[in-house]
Parts: structure tokens; C-alpha cells; sequence
């Protein structure tokens, strides 16, 4: 009997810290893609907030909106917690450097926040997400592919202004 209480102790014990490493290290890579993506804002030009590669594609302010966007929707039905953010950042009048760059920092700091008051019952918390059944940690999956998507389109945007876009920050 003490060997079975002695693994069962052992196997929670390890659940609890690999359930701590992941939520460590998913805040981690979080912080590295805020930093990594300010750098992108800090790149691009003033001038060049307002460009758009072709007609129907979106602004650089634009597509760094959108980003901000679905990280306050996505962090916020993963996490329960209400957005901050009145409105949507793509519809902002304020399109400038300044406006743009603040809502998307604010759009990080605000899923960072939220995956750090999260415990790891509520990542595993069944969520619905633009319609569809997940978890909750699987939106945060989402989100951090879908602002990488993005960030990763504007290194067009950037070399059109003439700019050499900020160095990969895979680690």
C-alpha cells in the first residue's frame, strides 16, 4: 500500500510541475513574440503605417489591428476574462505609430495577464471559440499561430518601405 500512495504521489507531483513548465514556458514564448513584434512596429516607418501592397489588402496598421484584435478575442474566451479592449483596433480613427503600436502591446499584455491568472484546471476548461468546441489551451495555441501569421506578413510590408525587417527570434 505505501508503494502504491509513494507512485501515486510521485505521478501527481510530476503532473503538477510538467502543468507549471508548460504554463512557464507558454508565458515565456509569449513575452519573446511581444518583443519580437514591437520590434516589427518599431521598424516600419511612420510613413509606412498606411501602406498596402496591392488595393484589397490590408494596411501594415491594418493587419498589426487585426492581430491585436484576436489576441484580446482569443485570450479573452480562453481565459473568461473580458477584454479591455471598446470596439475593434482595426476600426480605430487613430491609425498612427503611436495608437497602433500601443493597442497591439496592450493586446499582449493583456493574453500574457490572462495565462498567468489561469490554473491549469482552466486550461483544460472546455471553451467555444468563433463557434467551435476546444480547450481552453488550445486557443492560446491558435492565437500564438495566428499572430505569428501575421507579424510573418508584414516582413513584406516592411521590405517594400526599404526597411531590412527585425532579425528572427526563435530563442
Amino acid at each position: 500500500m505505501k508503494k502504491i500512495s509513494l507512485i501515486c504521489l510521485l505521478w501527481l507531483t510530476a503532473q503538477t510541475v510538467f502543468a507549471q513548465a508548460s504554463k512557464e514556458k507558454q508565458i515565456a514564448e509569449w513575452e519573446r513574440a511581444k518583443i519580437y513584434t514591437r520590434e516589427y512596429l518599431d521598424t516600419m516607418p511612420e510613413d509606412g503605417y498606411a501602406l498596402k501592397p496591392t488595393p484589397e489588402m490590408r494596411s501594415f496598421a491594418e493587419q498589426m489591428d487585426h492581430l491585436a484584435d484576436a489576441n484580446f478575442a482569443f485570450a479573452a474566451s480562453a481565459s473568461g476574462k473580458k477584454s479591455p479592449l471598446e470596439g475593434s483596433a482595426e476600426k480605430m480613427a487613430d491609425q498612427s505609430k503611436a495608437a497602433v503600436t500601443k493597442v497591439v502591446m496592450d493586446s499582449y499584455d493583456f493574453t500574457i495577464a490572462a495565462i498567468k491568472d489561469m490554473t491549469d484546471a482552466d486550461f483544460k476548461k472546455d471553451i467555444k471559440l468563433f463557434g467551435m468546441d476546444m480547450k481552453a489551451d488550445t486557443a492560446f495555441e491558435k492565437s500564438f499561430e495566428h499572430q505569428t501569421h501575421h507579424r510573418g506578413q508584414t516582413t513584406v510590408y516592411i521590405r517594400l518601405k526599404g526597411v531590412k525587417p527585425p532579425q528572427e527570434k526563435l530563442f
